[in-house]
């Protein structure tokens, strides 16, 4: 008997641990980061010399679909809150952002209905966000393109929401199973940006690191995909350390537990307090669509000399680049198995500046003990955290010193020189702690 595509999906997804992203519960399903177990590491097995390795090819789609699939399920779960663009991607229900908007436009705007939310000051990058509610959400594509043609100088785009790109397996089986690795004591002056969702300060792997939280009113919830990034950037104990071990950490929480959580004027306001801040490298694992206003934001942050690094990714070799991993100027970082072979599910394309261990080890799960993680979103704190070791602080010659410096410590996988599955090659494999069987 054949069975059908959703069927055959489910079938896949639940051989591999994944099929809660199809039938999430609507009490469970806000838009945190919706959390997907790592596969069995002996379902996974890469063959001697290959790019990827050799997991079924129903199980790589599976992988890569993750995303897609996590965007269905929110969409039937916080249909309210949320809705999709022309091209089905995930965007907050009835919103339009504005980025340095003429005040004529928005007074048009206000003529033909729109109501403004929020205006957000970007004092540091000379701009301003306006948010706009849009009376009736089926004529937000209509009114967007008024809104392009009547002020081309503006930027107008949806407020498309952003998802996390890994997932964390089952508890290792005692907080101190990770094997032994020296703590090593980082300046007081190193400091990290972090654009995810929340942190579990109190984690064993934060106790001797400064961790300052911005976002979600001054009570940000801790989660799992945040703590693990972030313990893998600057996380130190007895058994554990991160790239950069015990800098500072300047966490900025977009999702707050809420349903439209990870959308883009909350990451705009995160790259806000960042650039006062100061802080010269910010790691953003996450991931979604081309947006206008991202990419107006970006722009103006690398002109002020911050470095931003990001996960390309998990939609499949084949799939279209995400972002803000391929905005020009932006490190996008791939990951790799403790084989080094690249991730079967990891995005390929000119994005890819460095790769960096994204599966076969440990991050720090919340409240106590550490899990197995898996995915893009791990390995691009390990590349933040190794740039943030030559530069201090934003300044112009920081950014192309720091990349230069980590291209030529790299080591050289696949195709000689860079190439858009390993990028310049792979770097911090040392700073894996793997899992024990």
């Amino acid at each position: 008997m054949t069975r059908s595509p959703v069927r055959l999906l489910t079938a896949i997804l639940t051989a591999f641990g994944l099929a809660g992203v199809l039938s999430a519960p609507t009490a469970t399903a806000q838009l945190r980061l919706p959390p997907v177990t790592v596969p069995s590491p002996g379902l996974i097995r890469n063959a001697p010399g290959s790019v990827g390795g050799d997991i079924s090819s129903k199980a790589a789609a599976a992988l890569s679909n993750v995303r897609l699939q996590t965007i269905q399920t929110l969409l039937r779960t916080q249909h309210r809150a949320l809705d999709k663009d022309p091209a089905g991607e995930l965007i907050v229900r009835g919103q339009i952002l504005a980025f340095a908007p003429a005040e004529a436009a928005l007074d048009r705007a206000a003529a033909d209905g729109l109501t403004v939310l929020r205006r957000e000051s970007l004092s540091d990058l000379d701009a301003e966000l306006v948010v706009l509610s849009v009376p009736t959400s089926s004529a937000v594509h209509r009114t967007l393109k008024r809104l392009r043609q009547a002020d081309p100088t503006g930027t107008y785009d949806y407020n498309h929401v952003y998802l996390g790109v890994g997932a964390t397996g089952s508890p290792a089986s005692d907080p101190n199973s990770a094997s032994p690795t020296p703590a090593s004591t980082a300046p007081d002056s190193r400091r990290l940006g972090l654009i995810d969702s929340g942190v579990d300060t109190q984690h064993p792997a934060f106790r001797n690191v400064v961790v300052i939280q911005w976002g979600c009113e001054g009570v940000s919830p801790p989660d799992a995909h945040g703590t693990a990034v972030a313990s893998l950037l600057a996380g130190r104990d007895d058994t554990f350390r991160g790239a950069a071990p015990g800098s500072a950490v300047y966490a900025a929480d977009v999702y707050c537990g809420r349903p439209t959580g990870g959308a883009v004027d909350a990451i705009v306001g995160a790259f806000g307090w960042l650039v006062t801040q100061r802080v010269p490298v910010i790691n953003v694992s996450l991931v979604g669509p081309y947006n206008a206003t991202l990419a107006a934001i970006v722009s103006r942050v690398l002109s002020h000399g911050q470095l931003l690094v990001a996960a390309v990714g998990n939609d499949g070799p084949a799939a279209p680049p995400l972002y803000p991993a391929a905005y020009p100027g932006v490190i996008g970082v791939t990951g790799v198995d403790a084989r080094r072979h690249v991730l079967l599910e990891a995005n390929r394309g000119p994005q890819v500046f460095f790769a960096a261990p994204g599966a076969d080890m440990l991050a720090a799960a919340l409240g106590s003990g550490y899990r197995e993680v898996r995915g893009t979103s791990f390995a691009a704190p390990i590349v933040a955290g190794l740039l943030a070791t030559a530069c201090t602080g934003p300044d112009s010659p920081c950014p192309g010193d720091a990349v230069a410096m980590l291209a030529r410590q790299s080591i050289d996988l696949g195709r000689r020189g860079r190439d858009p599955v390993y990028g310049y090659g792979l770097v911090g494999d040392d700073i894996r702690i793997p899992p024990r069987k």
